[in-house]
């Protein structure tokens, strides 16, 4: 019994070291008394534009200052600009996580889809894996179109046409450009382990590949 009790003992501290490791972000935020000057040039005009140092993977971009700010200005047209509506969008970027099971990019914009409209029903059916079954038809459009993308690397003649019929050809270029623009980031942060966030992080289930 003694045996046992200490063989689980071992495992349960294994499992809680290899968990402590894993959350440790590989590109831990470079403190700004030691950015570069190209460092400082981006974080400056970061600033312009966002009103506010460069914050979560941005921060973590911040060891490719150039790539950190291509990567912003894309952003801020997917994210502010794009003529596909605010919360369509952000269900694109929530489903762009749950494929990638990327924690931090769905803490970060669960609040705001919710806030935008989408239905709690909806992001629970998604974070748990499933296929919402409560979707309005533009919802249907948006999750068809963007899984198939991170499923299949293509979309079908059919989705495509839908899509067009509704949001145009430059939606279609739009939605493809969230789901890749969020899928870049989330490349970027799984690639550092990168954590949810302290306050508020939602650590989504693993699902099976």
């Amino acid at each position: 019994m003694m045996k046992k009790a200490w063989l689980i003992t071992i495992i349960l501290l294994m499992l809680t070291g290899s968990q402590a490791v894993s959350a440790q972000t590989r590109l831990p935020i470079i403190p700004i008394d030691q950015y570069t000057p190209e460092q400082v040039k981006a974080a400056q005009e970061f600033e312009l534009v966002r009103k506010r140092a460069p914050w979560g993977p941005f921060a973590m971009l911040m060891y490719s200052p150039e790539l950190m700010n291509n990567a912003r200005s894309m952003g801020d047209y997917l994210r502010y600009k794009s003529s596909i509506p605010n919360m369509l969008s952000e269900f694109a970027i929530l489903i762009t996580a749950r494929e990638w099971s990327q924690d931090y990019e769905w803490s970060i914009h669960y609040p705001i889809a919710i806030k935008a409209g989408l239905k709690i029903e909806i992001a629970a059916a998604l974070k748990d894996g499933r296929r919402p079954e409560e979707m309005g038809e533009d919802e249907t459009l948006i999750y068809d179109f963007t899984i198939e993308l991170q499923r299949n690397k293509r979309v079908s003649d059919l989705t495509f046409a839908k899509v067009e019929k509704r949001f145009g050809k430059k939606g279609v270029v739009d939605l493809a450009g969230i789901a890749g623009y969020y899928t870049f980031l989330a490349m970027e942060m799984n690639t550092a382990r990168h954590p949810a966030p302290a306050e508020g992080g939602i650590h989504l289930p693993r699902l099976p590949n």
